[in-house]
């Protein structure tokens, strides 16, 4: 297998510590990407270095570091479109270091569907959780709540039954069984408690017409307990509250839609226990493990 790209993401919070524990304890190819002056890598790894200089400064937003871990992303995305690496597993970044780089994106996925030439989310690429007890996929990621629900379209709710069920397919050689959220308690009690579970029920209908497997939209207090293969998520929260309770250390972020596999942990920086050592390098480890494990099906 071709060596995994992994980033380390912002010198100033977990990533080096939780890669370099991970890679510690794992027998996987890997290249890492990002500033050695910044976090000083084991000597044995393979390493390329991105850039910078001096001592790193925990837990504080900047510029320098937010170009580093964007010099680190697309240093890796060039290994892997050169046929170098295989799969690109990120470290966290801080939203507001790479806004003070220059960044237009809020966070890896816009960037990296971007750099893909993918324009529409849900319809062309999507953030989607996986994990062995619970998996979801989200009609909105970084959008205000109040967005979030004025902004459920049938037709977004279709295009992402159908961009799921090709990447699932792709990823577990099977047809997902699909369920989606209501958005309001009960789901909606007939419109007694609000009327958006009628643009859902229509984008399920749409989705079926094309012969995907979805159903809803289901309660969402009760739908993460249910026996479905992908819940669909109407906004961030509403998936990842559950995700990051029942499976925090075993569950990763995946970019579907993408042309290579693109993984990463599920929680962000942790600038307050930056430069400790007390990270837990678990969410890592898994992450990369899974990166390993389904690699090859995307070349």
């Amino acid at each position: 297998m071709k060596p995994l790209a992994i980033t380390l993401g912002d010198p100033a919070g977990i990533g080096a510590e939780v890669v370099f524990k991970a890679l510690d304890s794992l027998d996987v190819p890997a290249r890492v990407f990002g500033s050695r002056a910044y976090s000083n890598p084991p000597r044995k790894l393979d390493f390329v270095d991105v850039g910078g200089s001096g001592a790193v400064k925990y837990g504080v937003i900047s510029a320098d570091y937010g170009r580093i871990a964007l010099d680190s992303i697309d240093t890796a995305l060039r290994a892997i479109e050169s046929g170098e690496c295989s799969a690109l597993v990120t470290g966290p970044i801080n939203k507001q270091s790479i806004a003070a780089a220059g960044s237009e994106f809020p966070g890896h996925t816009e960037l990296l569907a971007s750099r893909a030439g993918l324009r529409r989310y849900a319809h062309d690429y999507a953030m989607y959780f996986d994990s062995p007890s619970i998996r979801a996929v989200l009609l909105s990621v970084h959008t205000p709540l109040r967005d979030a629900v004025k902004t459920i379209r049938a037709q977004d709710i279709a295009a992402l039954a159908r961009l799921t069920t090709r990447e699932y397919k792709r990823l577990y050689g099977k047809t997902p069984r699909i369920a989606a959220a209501a958005v309001n308690p009960h789901g909606g009690e007939g419109g007694r408690f609000g009327d958006e579970e009628r643009e859902i029920e229509r984008g399920v209908a749409a989705a079926r017409a094309e012969g995907i497997t979805i159903t809803g939209p289901h309660p969402a207090d009760t739908i993460f307990r249910a026996k479905y293969d992908v819940i669909m998520a109407m906004y961030h929260d509403q998936a990842l509250i559950p995700i990051k309770t029942m499976a925090f250390d075993r569950a990763v972020n995946v970019t579907i839609g993408l042309p290579y596999l693109r993984v990463s942990v599920d929680h962000g920086t942790a600038f307050d226990i930056a430069g400790k050592g007390v990270a837990d390098a678990a969410p890592m480890r898994y992450a990369i493990d899974w990166a390993a494990r389904f690699a090859e099906r995307f070349t």
